[in-house]
């Protein structure tokens, strides 16, 4: 395992706790997220893969909109987490630098892939493409931006190395139109993030 993805791994097991509880009902005051996820829902036939599920908070909000979802997520913490608050759901641990199983009707990865290095977008990018079925969907959300932070200190005051990389949504774009997805619509969130639609070709 790359050193980056064991720090990130290793960061997100030690806050797996003080997140859960951190983004516990975080949602409830973002109704654009929660249209988005809908509209995801809405949209979507098929299994779906939530890349990056952390706690399984958004895993389960798919499965109460009638999605057959599944979570993968590359800290084995978060994936116990997971595991004991949705007990119905499957949860993985896995990392999206991987191929992913399929064939799948929708990958959703929220907020999952800023700790990956821009080398390595277009690799996630073909997983996520092979995974999907002809037609799939995918939804990406991320923060916007033209730098890259290194956090040290994350959810409880908790130590934690991970490169945080903030890219714009046209960046981003041209990554999944090259991937050979066709990206449907561009949700602006503020001034600091963005949700992508992207469908496989």
């Amino acid at each position: 395992m790359s050193d980056w993805l064991a720090d990130t791994r290793t960061s997100y097991d030690t806050v797996a706790v003080s997140y859960a509880e951190h983004t516990r009902g975080l949602l409830d005051g973002l109704p654009h997220l929660r249209a988005a996820l809908r509209l995801f829902a809405e949209q979507v036939s098929g299994p779906v893969a939530d890349v990056g599920c952390g706690p399984g908070t958004v895993t389960a909000l798919l499965a109460g909109l009638g999605v057959d979802a599944f979570g993968i997520d590359l800290s084995p913490a978060m994936v116990e987490l997971a595991r004991r608050d949705h007990p119905g759901l499957r949860f993985e641990v896995g990392s999206m630098t991987e191929p992913l199983p399929g064939p799948l009707g929708g990958v959703l990865s929220w907020w999952s892939l800023i700790h990956v290095p821009d080398e390595l977008v277009p690799v996630v990018f073909a997983h996520f493409h092979r995974a999907l079925r002809p037609d799939g969907l995918l939804q990406l959300g991320f923060h916007v931006g033209d730098r890259t932070s290194l956090k040290t200190r994350g959810y409880g005051g908790h130590p934690m190395k991970v490169h945080v990389h903030l890219r714009r949504p046209e960046r981003v774009a041209e990554w999944l139109r090259a991937a050979g997805f066709t990206v449907e619509a561009r949700w602006l969130l503020g001034e600091d993030g963005a949700v992508l639609f992207a469908r496989r070709g």
